[in-house]
């Protein structure tokens, strides 16, 4: 059936060519947009974010009065006909006041880590949840269509990035401003002639900042783009490490590893160069900065020059102060400059999770709410029915087919001719592109989804095990059964045939996958899951396909017991598990070919006994 399912882009080498994914990622698509998203999300937590910000107010005023302090004591120091005099009572109080800065500062600087923890948390948690949710409800069309492991980084590493830059930024970047404006005003106080000199930086650090963060503008998004390919190989390969192995592929699994690796390394070797240089850069302005303070102060002090200061004559603490000022002034423009990068990380990041948050959910539209799911008859009728994963390449056309109501039907064909999609269209994993498909008469488009899909139980090819007992993934069929009724559900589907035979019976903690089962086994639970819920409508997909045939044979009557009295489509390789269908149909080329019984179809000769006559008989076709 692989020519029947959807498309999967970007899986192990797929995807577009490694130049055009780099030109595919090395613009943000929307900083401004995401940034405000961003802030909506920080400002759930208004009253932490005022608490936070109110703490650091007051940091910043505690660090703006401490080089005033330090000036007053070093200037209770003076010389006067070669003499020193110190006015000691005025120095200690000078110092016992700045010790109280310093101690009040070092207490509420550990209560702004505390508030920074908790918004990040807060603000990270509301985004995750809103993640989780949109996934939950996402079409089978994107999860079809996109690498799980690209997914999963999205919510992990994207948001752990968000986490750390909110944790980090918000409150440098707050006390950043405050602390520039408040130096700013006490530097025009003591003087400023060097205020103007001291602002030469700010016109350096303009220029590189802004050819810096062009490159850093590239990189960071992909970056975060291959990380997540990355982490889908990862996946892909552990999920299918069986199949890797029995194929012994595990070089060329490496191989591709190393060349996504690779790539990634590059990206990521440029964007940490990128936001590492931001640092050093604004170190070497910040020293040029106060080499060039210092040097005109002291000729200031010198020649008794300081006009239209505030403070009146320069002094020794003045300029001890200044520089202190000085430093403080270009010290937050140096934070903000090395904390470029992790934002440019963070906002790719967010990127990446808002992408899939403005993904448009599955809808449940229908009209129909009064739609009763016990009042299902299980009428099933496909009209012309027209669809394609892919645009132009249709999988059905021209499609019919009519199923009664408690009718066992069974759909055949050879591998790719739309069997399967037969049932995502009745589940409404996709829709069609032209046709109508019923339900007892009413369009599954008129009936909301929730109850479409309540009235039908699916055991699928493919078994999902979920890491949990035995007891509550039967479950997971109708989570309001008792016990009771679980355990029955398991003798009718054989599972218990097993599961009492296991240390902890039906307590026995079964690993991610059903690892610690065989695929019969697994395949078993899934039965007793429909077993359980007792549908209305009956898909079976491939549903004893990994059940050995004496297994196969003891739950047949099984199946026949869960099929009576209700409408089953029966999707089958094995043809011995259809031959008392009460229908058979086969298709080919998108559409059905024959129709009728077992004993009908093979005495026409035609398709179906082909099929037939090739597992049974060794007949090449």
């Amino acid at each position: 059936m692989a020519n029947e399912r959807p498309p999967m882009r970007m899986m192990g080498r797929g995807g577009p060519p490694p130049h055009e994914r780099m030109l595919m990622a090395e613009k943000p698509k929307n900083t401004k947009g995401t940034l405000k998203r961003l802030v909506g999300y920080i400002g759930k937590n208004r009253y932490l974010m005022i608490l936070l910000l109110s703490v650091m107010l007051i940091i910043t005023v505690l660090n703006l009065v401490a080089p005033y302090l330090q000036g007053l004591a070093i200037d209770k120091i003076t010389v006067s006909n070669q003499r020193l005099n110190v006015d000691i009572s005025g120095m200690l109080y000078c110092l016992i006041a700045l010790g109280c800065v310093y101690l009040v500062n070092s207490l509420l600087t550990y209560f702004q880590g505390i508030f920074a923890a908790k918004l990040s948390q807060t603000t990270v948690k509301a985004m995750r949840k809103d993640l989780f949710d949109k996934i939950s409800y996402l079409p089978i069309k994107y999860t079809d269509t996109h690498q799980h492991g690209d997914i999963m980084s999205r919510m992990t590493n994207d948001v752990e990035n968000i986490s750390n830059t909110v944790s980090q930024s918000i409150a440098s970047l707050f006390s950043g401003v405050l602390t520039l404006v408040g130096c700013l005003v006490f530097m025009l106080y003591y003087s400023p002639m060097l205020t103007l000199v001291s602002l030469t930086s700010v016109v350096l650090t303009l220029i590189v900042t802004k050819n810096l963060t062009k490159f850093m503008r590239k990189y960071f998004p992909l970056q975060q783009t291959l990380l997540g390919r990355l982490n889908g190989h990862i996946e892909e390969m552990v999920s299918g490490y069986r199949t890797v192995a029995a194929y012994s592929k595990e070089k060329k699994a490496c191989e591709e590893f190393g060349e996504i690796s690779d790539e990634l390394q590059k990206a990521a070797i440029k964007a940490q160069i990128c936001g590492g240089i931001m640092g050093p850069c604004m170190n070497v302005i910040s020293n040029i900065s106060f080499l060039l303070v210092a040097g005109f102060g002291a000729y200031f002090l010198i020649i008794d020059f300081n006009p239209l200061a505030l403070k009146g004559i320069m002094t020794v603490g003045t300029i001890q102060a200044f520089l202190q000022y000085t430093k403080n002034f270009t010290r937050p423009i140096n934070e903000i400059a090395q904390q470029y990068s992790s934002i440019q990380t963070a906002i790719a990041g967010a990127e990446r999770v808002f992408e899939i948050m403005d993904t448009e959910p599955e809808s449940d539209e229908g009209t129909d709410k009064d739609f009763s799911i016990d009042n299902v008859r299980g009428d099933l009728m496909f009209k012309n029915i027209d669809f394609s994963y892919v645009q132009g390449e249709k999988v059905l056309h021209d499609f019919d087919l009519w199923i009664k109501s408690g009718q066992k039907l069974a759909i055949v064909g050879a591998t790719g001719s739309g069997k399967t999609t037969v049932v995502n269209l009745l589940t409404r994993f996709y829709d069609i592109d032209g046709g109508s498909i019923t339900l007892d008469g009413e369009s599954i488009y008129d009936i909301p989804k929730k109850k479409l899909r309540g009235s039908i139980g699916i055991v699928l090819q493919d078994t999902v095990i979920f890491n949990d007992t035995i007891m509550q993934n039967i479950r997971y069929g109708r989570l309001d059964a008792t016990d009771e009724e679980v355990i029955a559900a398991a003798k009718t589907a054989k599972v218990a045939d097993f599961a009492e035979k296991m240390a902890d019976g039906y307590d026995t903690m079964l690993t991610e996958g059903g690892g610690n089962l065989s695929q019969g086994q697994r395949q078993l639970i899934a039965i007793a899951r429909a077993v359980l819920a007792d549908p209305k409508i009956l898909i079976l997909d491939e549903a004893t396909s990994s059940i050995d045939t004496r297994t196969e044979v003891h739950i047949q009557e099984a199946m026949l017991a869960l099929m009576k009295g209700r409408t089953s489509l029966i999707i089958a390789h094995r043809l011995s598990t259809i031959r008392d269908a009460d229908k058979i149909v086969v298709i080919d080329g998108g559409k059905v070919v024959e129709a009728g019984n077992h004993e009908k179809l093979l005495s026409e000769n035609g398709a179906y006994a082909r099929l037939y006559n090739t597992q049974f008989a060794g007949i090449k076709t």
